[in-house]
C-alpha cells in the first residue's frame, strides 16, 4: 500500500495494489499492518456500511459533530465516484478548501478522512457503490455538513435525486464549525 498526502492536512489518499487475473480482481483497502508500516493512525472502526447510487446522484457533504465525530476510510467497489472533501475545521490553514479525487474499483484507491472534514460524491456510472469504515457509530443528533452547491466545486454532471437532508444542510458561508484544527 502507498500513502499520499493531500492539500488538506490529515486527508490521506491510499493506493492498494489491485491483483487482477482472468477471474477478476482482489484489493485490500485496509490492513492494520499496512497502516502501521505507513505510520498512519489506525482508528478502532465502529461501523461499516455502503451506499449504491445511480448516475448523477450527489450525496453530501456529510460529517458528524463532536462528541460523535468520525474518522472515515472510503473506497469504491463498483462504478465511478467523483469524490469531494471539504475542510470544516476552524483554524485549519485549508478551512473551506476542497480535495477532489476519482474513486473506482479498478484503481484500488481509498481516502482516509479525519474528523471535521466533510465527505460527498457524485456517481458517474449507472451504479456506483462506496464502502465506508467509520470510527464512531451513526448519531442522528450529531449529523451535520454543508450544502454540496456552496463549496465552489464544479460537479461533472447535473445532479439528480438529491435528498431532502442534503438540500437542507447550511451553506459553507453559514456553517458554524464545532471543530478546532489540531496539528497532531
Amino acid at each position: 500500500m502507498r500513502a499520499e498526502s493531500t492539500a488538506i492536512p490529515g486527508v490521506i489518499a491510499l493506493h492498494a495494489p489491485v491483483h487482477a487475473d482472468a477471474r477478476g480482481a482482489f484489493v485490500k483497502p485496509f490492513a492494520a499492518a499496512a497502516f502501521d508500516a505507513l505510520e498512519l493512525v489506525t482508528p478502532l472502526w465502529s461501523e461499516s456500511f455502503w451506499t449504491r447510487s445511480k448516475r448523477g446522484v450527489i450525496r453530501g457533504m456529510h460529517l458528524q459533530h463532536p462528541p460523535a465525530a468520525q474518522s472515515k476510510l472510503v473506497w469504491c467497489v463498483a462504478g465511478v465516484a467523483f469524490d469531494v472533501l471539504v475542510d470544516l475545521r476552524a483554524g485549519s490553514p485549508t478551512y473551506g478548501q476542497t480535495h477532489v479525487a476519482e474513486l473506482t474499483a479498478r484503481h484500488g484507491a481509498a481516502l482516509l478522512v479525519p474528523p471535521g472534514v466533510a465527505h460527498g460524491f457524485q456517481s458517474l456510472a449507472s451504479e456506483t457503490t462506496l464502502v465506508y469504515l467509520v470510527s464512531e457509530g451513526y448519531e442522528p443528533d450529531a449529523d451535520g455538513g454543508v450544502r454540496w452547491d456552496s463549496i465552489g466545486v464544479a460537479w461533472p454532471e447535473r445532479p439528480v435525486a438529491l435528498s431532502a437532508r442534503d438540500a437542507a444542510l447550511p451553506a459553507l458561508a453559514d456553517y458554524q464549525s464545532p471543530f478546532v484544527f489540531d496539528v497532531d
